[in-house]
Order: structure tokens, then C-alpha cells, then sequence
């Protein structure tokens, strides 16, 4: 597809130069780090699915309920998110629910400092924490919009940059922190998107797993249709269907007559729970 956050063709080069290539106890930490009402229960879902810029018309949800995927990833919100969404209302989250679907929400947050491609909304050091919170806020409200209940997940877009760059890095882990931590506090479960070369692999290796997100979905341009098969950190991190791999990108389907251009993921790992 033309542009989900960064074009492609910027993503593979951020990608190539950063370096080649749920209910607490869930993942690698807690997700009542800090004190919650009582958590709904969570919504797993294991199988296929897809994301696309756009979100596609009920119709094209209707032709591709094929059972090859079970799930889409919507983008609900960020002021980075690459594409209209025309199609994304309460009335479609609910419709398409109805068909089977499920859905995983994904919020384009503000980006990392020294991230090489133009933003809209970048972050500092010293405002990773503000605009962490303020951007979280903003997902849940989204998410509430759409009909996404309380107990669901939302998945945090961090685009590729430089992990090396401590300064950056440091800002990063700040900035996700804050986000988690202020999604928790409204009970909705924490997510992650991020390369396995940059900026999944910040998350899955810091020394301080303090407010991070419970649930990892990495981008791996493998092929491959599996969560554990190229796991490419400890086994032990983010199990108990927490793992979601974006494995294959810019694939032209059709389905029915309708015909999309999307990006294929492995999943097992929380999905919204719709109302």
C-alpha cells in the first residue's frame, strides 16, 4: 500500500539503517503495574490477520470473510497515521464485529526524535512523558468512539530509528512508559508495533521492564506465519498469547471482486473486545 505511516520505501530504509534485517502476568510484565479497577476479561485471538491503510468497506469486509484471516488491525487515531479513515466508524467496528471479525486497534502515536523521516507530531526528552500521556488519552477516547470497550488492547506504532542513540532511546522508553501507563489507568490493555531491528527490539531488551507493554507485535519480514518460530529474543518474554508478527508487507489480494492491498500478520495475542 502506498503509505501506513511512513511510505514503505522510507520504512525499509530506516529499517535497513537501524539494523537489518491482557490480564496481569501477561507478557513480560504485569499489566496492573500500577493500582486498576478489575480487568475484563481478555479477548485472544490466534490465526491470521491483516492491516491496511484504510480501512476497507463493509462490502470488501464481507467478501474477505473467507476464514483465511480472522482479524484486522484498524488504524483509529495519531496524528502520524498515514490515511484517511472514511470508512472507520462505530457503525462499521460494530457491523464487521457481527461478521466474526476481530479487531485490533492501533494507535499512530508522536515519533522518536531522531527518527530521519518528517512527522507530524515528534517527541522530545522533555516532553516524551507529556505527549505519552496526552496521546494515550487520545487512543482511549478513539478507541471509546469506536464502540471499543474498556479491557481492550490498543497497539502503539513506533516506527523504526535509531536504537543506539541512547538520548533517543531513553526518550522512547520514556514516552512508551508514560503511554502504557496511563492506558492501564483507564483499563485498556497495552500494545506495542515496532521492527525487530529498532524499535521492538527496544522494548523485548531493556533492562527495566517497569510500565512496559504487555503484548508485542514485530514487524520481521520473513514470510514466515508464526510468533515463536523466529522469536527473536528470549522464549520467555511476552508468552501466554502475547505476540503478534507482521511477516509479509505490500501483498495485492482479492477476495470476492474486492481487491486490497495489505500487510499479512501471525497472531496470538489480545484483541478488542466490541459493544
Amino acid at each position: 500500500m502506498s503509505r501506513h505511516r511512513l511510505s514503505k520505501k522510507g520504512r525499509y530504509i530506516a529499517w535497513t539503517t537501524a539494523g537489518a534485517a491482557v490480564v496481569a502476568g501477561a507478557g513480560i510484565t504485569a499489566q496492573t503495574s500500577i493500582a486498576a479497577p478489575a480487568w475484563p476479561a481478555q479477548k485472544t485471538y490466534t490465526g491470521r490477520a491483516f492491516d491496511a491503510c484504510t480501512a476497507p468497506s463493509l462490502a470488501a469486509m464481507k467478501a474477505w470473510n473467507t476464514g483465511f484471516y480472522g482479524a484486522i488491525a484498524v488504524y483509529m487515531g495519531g496524528k502520524n497515521r498515514g490515511c484517511a479513515q472514511p470508512n472507520l466508524t462505530a457503525s462499521w467496528v460494530k457491523s464487521v464485529n457481527s461478521l466474526g471479525w476481530k479487531l485490533i486497534p492501533l494507535y499512530v502515536g508522536a515519533q522518536p526524535p531522531c527518527q530521519t523521516s518528517a512527522n507530524p507530531e515528534k517527541f522530545t526528552a522533555s516532553t516524551a512523558a507529556s505527549l505519552g500521556a496526552s496521546n494515550a488519552n487520545d487512543a482511549v477516547s478513539k478507541a471509546a468512539a469506536l464502540g471499543i470497550k474498556a479491557g481492550s488492547p490498543i497497539y502503539l506504532d513506533m516506527e523504526p530509528y535509531d536504537i543506539t542513540n541512547k538520548a533517543c532511546n531513553d526518550a522512547v522508553l520514556t514516552y512508551v512508559r508514560s503511554f502504557t501507563k496511563t492506558l492501564r489507568a483507564k483499563t485498556y490493555r497495552a500494545g506495542y508495533y515496532g521492527f525487530s531491528s529498532s524499535s521492538a527490539k527496544a522494548v523485548a531488551t531493556a533492562t527495566d521492564k517497569t510500565d512496559l507493554p504487555g503484548n508485542l507485535w514485530y514487524a520481521l519480514w520473513d514470510k514466515q506465519n508464526t510468533t515463536t518460530a523466529d522469536w527473536p529474543w528470549d522464549p520467555k518474554l511476552f508468552t501466554n498469547h502475547s505476540r503478534g508478527h507482521q511477516y509479509m508487507v505490500n501483498s495485492k489480494e482479492t477476495r470476492g471482486g474486492h481487491t486490497i492491498t495489505v500487510d499479512r500478520n501471525a497472531w496470538d495475542a489480545p484483541v478488542a473486545l466490541v459493544g
